[in-house]
């Protein structure tokens, strides 16, 4: 395992321990004896408000590779969701995470997690990966609104 990546991933730790946005969460998993994994973590993130996301706390994923922050986590959906830019697996279509796209070694999970919420609202339609939720948006909103809207609920916070 790297030691820049667990660095890196261990002071992202503290600095979303001292300031995080209200309602997310991201923390790393525990391996079997008990010890932090910190390339792999637990998120959720809220759907904004005033958005048919609004009501849902939605979980995904971040696996770090070793080269982290040179290359950028995979981030899933876990369930997957109904998204255009979500493939049917849940992984995350944003440029913001790829190497070839937007990804920088400066960006934080902070801001990942940020503009994972602000893609939900805002799909990229561009660069679908779930044909079901690509068509019905661009076909029929109201009928997607009122998928997400039904996914939300589904995923309220219990």
């Amino acid at each position: 395992m790297s030691g820049i990546a667990l660095g890196r991933l261990s002071e992202e730790r503290k600095a979303w321990r001292k300031d995080h946005p209200f309602g997310f969460v991201a923390k790393p998993t525990k391996n079997p004896d008990g010890t932090l994994n910190l390339m792999n973590w637990e998120c959720a993130i809220p759907g904004k408000k005033g958005t048919s996301w609004e009501e849902g706390l939605f979980k995904v994923r971040m696996i770090f590779k070793d080269d982290y922050p040179t290359s950028p986590p995979k981030c899933k959906f876990e369930p997957p969701i109904f998204h255009p830019n979500v493939y049917p697996s849940g992984t995350v279509c944003l440029s913001l995470l790829d190497e070839d796209k937007d990804w920088r070694p400066a960006v934080t999970i902070k801001q990942i997690l940020l503009g994972i919420q602000d893609l939900l609202n805002d799909p990229n339609i561009r660069d679908p990966a779930q044909a079901e939720a690509y068509t019905i948006y661009c076909q029929n909103r109201s009928e997607y609104d009122k998928r997400v809207k039904q996914q939300a609920r589904a995923h309220a916070p219990k």
